[in-house]
């Protein structure tokens, strides 16, 4: 395979397309990065999912979460808020033996405790539109990988309304990287054949 390096930091394949480096060798992270990153995620469902998947992924690599998504999705029954809010003991216990999953006490329970915060948030304005108040005025245009920043005012705002509806490991960090995933900006570096793909930011 021959990979040609850009002064911006991008890795062009041998499609000609120009990637950021964690998404240009491995199959399933390509396709990730050219089908699904920073589209624009917007039910409660999904977001649900990619919130909990980002608090499984603390202290781990995204290759990792992305290779057991289904596995997490069969377990948690599709992330269906109100099935995982129902979880007890027993299924937590379950889950800790299901090796195909991140077995982590913690952060399965968060799972339950976030789908029952969610649940809560049907009074208020609902989990999406809290999540998408926090969309900037203005995206960041990285000119290179370099460039790309790993938080933002934003996102520690997010943090700190997550925490307060209840939700529990949530992160400027990784709610950055939920903000990133789901639309809220575009991070893909100026140039990338991604750049604007989302369709809410103009380039």
């Amino acid at each position: 395979m021959t990979l040609t390096r850009t002064d911006s930091g991008l890795i062009i394949g041998e499609d000609g397309k120009a990637r950021p480096p964690w998404a240009a060798v491995d199959p399933l992270l390509q396709k990730y990065y050219d089908e699904e990153w920073g589209m624009p995620v917007t039910d409660e469902q999904g977001l649900y999912e990619r919130l909990v998947l980002e608090g499984f992924q603390v202290g781990l690599s995204w290759a990792t979460i992305l290779r057991k998504r289904e596995s997490f999705r069969e377990a948690f029954d599709n992330f269906e808020v109100d099935t995982v809010a129902t979880y007890g003991e027993d299924k937590i216990e379950e889950l800790l033996q299901n090796a195909d999953i991140i077995r982590n006490r913690a952060k399965i329970k968060a799972a339950i405790t976030n789908a029952q915060a969610t649940q809560e948030l049907r009074n208020e304005e609902g989990l999406s539109a809290l999540i998408w108040s926090f969309k900037p005025a203005e995206t960041p245009k990285p000119a290179s990988v370099d460039a790309i920043e790993s938080v933002s005012e934003e996102s520690k705002a997010l943090t700190k309304a997550l925490k307060k509806k209840g939700f529990t490991f949530v992160g400027p960090i990784s709610m950055y990287a939920l903000m990133e995933a789901v639309g809220l900006i575009d991070n893909h570096v100026m140039g990338s054949f991604r750049r604007g793909s989302s369709g809410i930011w103009s380039e």
